[in-house]
């Protein structure tokens, strides 16, 4: 039964119990009234115990259904903004901007995957002894590397964006993962624990949870936050994609930038968070594209997304580096997450988020886009006192 019949149901069901409550009422006057007179009311009362038990029945009827219509209402996916393009498929995305010029090379552009095999950063293999496909052991300077990324991407977001950091549990709770919309229509693709917690798949969902069930203050909104967590992803259906190298793993390092903000203001909040996720390439000095993902390609959490695609040369294509987007109170009506302003009615708040940026994919962009002729990558200027060098050799 779809959710419009469940529904339609549950209006019956409620109907007829309002109806048979109403008989008790006036059946238990006339009852009153016929004892005071000294009459019979064995009748009635035989009459009252089947309506008894037939509001019985639909107390049960109507906890089945109202629990089958919470669990469809949590498979519907959030409605799309109308400055959302229209489409089917990735084919239809608008592109919005271009930052940056394509690197040119007087050799043919390596993938990352060769250039990490070549300068000994990147292992596979071992990778594959000790956990299996789509996992990577990073060594010497590309461990080194991958730590910079999360230090330099924490410190400016922090430093110049003024995000408080946060470093949330890496496991989360079954409500916490319904609360953002990864559970119930998409469990296939998390890791679950034996003891029932689930391996964080981004951390939206422990920084977007941690209101969870409460009332904000106006006046504190937006709410900035950032966070670096591992994820881990089953990657479920995408066989045979990206099965080489880092673009598509089981578990993945990531800085995620969430807010929360006013309902007036949410897509300004939009516009300047994907702008911090932006900076971050544009300070690396990395070529890069901003689209707006139309109806048939956005999330099932999202009214409106930006991504950011890196361009990596070794593929000669632009890649998803951040996805950026307003949940606008999608997210909040089901964490119940609200913001109570001068009126005095809590409101629920609007939700955004955003990757600010993805590690390994920002490693594979610079290892790409920073190569040189000898097969060294020149280390940018932004990193290069965190890594102390200026290139990365065998």
């Amino acid at each position: 039964m779809d959710a419009e019949a469940l529904d339609k149901r549950r209006k019956e069901i409620q109907k007829e119990f309002d109806q048979l409550r109403a008989k008790q009422n006036e059946v238990s006057k006339e009852i009153v009234a016929l004892k005071k007179s000294g009459q019979s009311t064995d009748s009635l009362l035989k009459a009252m115990q089947v309506v008894a038990e037939r509001i019985k029945i639909l107390k049960a009827e109507q906890a089945d259904v109202e629990g089958n219509l919470q669990s469809a209402h949590l498979l519907v996916p959030n409605h799309r903004h109308s400055s959302v393009p229209v489409g089917n498929t990735s084919a239809d995305n608008r592109v919005e901007r271009v930052w940056g010029n394509k690197p040119e090379f007087s050799f043919i552009p390596k993938d990352h995957t060769d250039l990490g095999e070549a300068l000994g950063i990147l292992d596979f293999e071992r990778a594959a002894k000790v956990a299996g496909s789509r996992f990577a052991v990073l060594k010497g300077m590309g461990a080194k590397l991958e730590r910079a990324l999360i230090n330099f991407m924490l410190d400016l977001h922090t430093s110049e964006h003024a995000y408080t950091e946060v470093l949330p549990p890496f496991m989360v709770n079954a409500k916490a993962l319904t609360g953002t919309g990864q559970l119930p229509k998409f469990e296939e693709d998390l890791f679950k624990t034996t003891a029932g917690y689930y391996l964080v798949p981004t951390a939206e969902v422990p920084l977007t949870n941690l209101y969870q069930d409460e009332t904000l203050k106006e006046e504190d909104l937006p709410i900035s936050l950032t966070a670096y967590t591992p994820c881990f992803r089953a990657e479920a259906g995408s066989y045979g994609k990206d099965v080489k190298g880092l673009i598509r793993q089981h578990q993945f390092n990531k800085v995620e930038l969430v807010k929360f903000a006013h309902p007036d203001h949410s897509y300004e909040a939009l516009e300047e968070l994907t702008g911090h996720a932006e900076k971050v390439l544009q300070k690396l000095g990395l070529h890069y594209r901003v689209i707006t993902l139309c109806t048939g390609d956005i999330g099932f959490s999202a009214a409106k997304t930006y991504d950011i695609e890196v361009w990596l040369p070794g593929q000669n294509a632009f890649r998803e580096i951040s996805s950026c987007s307003n949940c606008e109170d999608f997210q909040a009506r089901r964490a119940n997450i609200r913001f109570k302003g001068q009126s005095g009615k809590p409101q629920f708040v609007h939700t955004l988020n955003g990757s600010g940026l993805a590690v390994g994919r920002t490693l594979i962009a610079i290892l790409e886009q920073c190569q040189q002729k000898d097969g060294s990558i020149a280390i940018p200027k932004a990193l290069q006192t965190y890594l102390g060098a200026t290139a990365m050799t065998r």
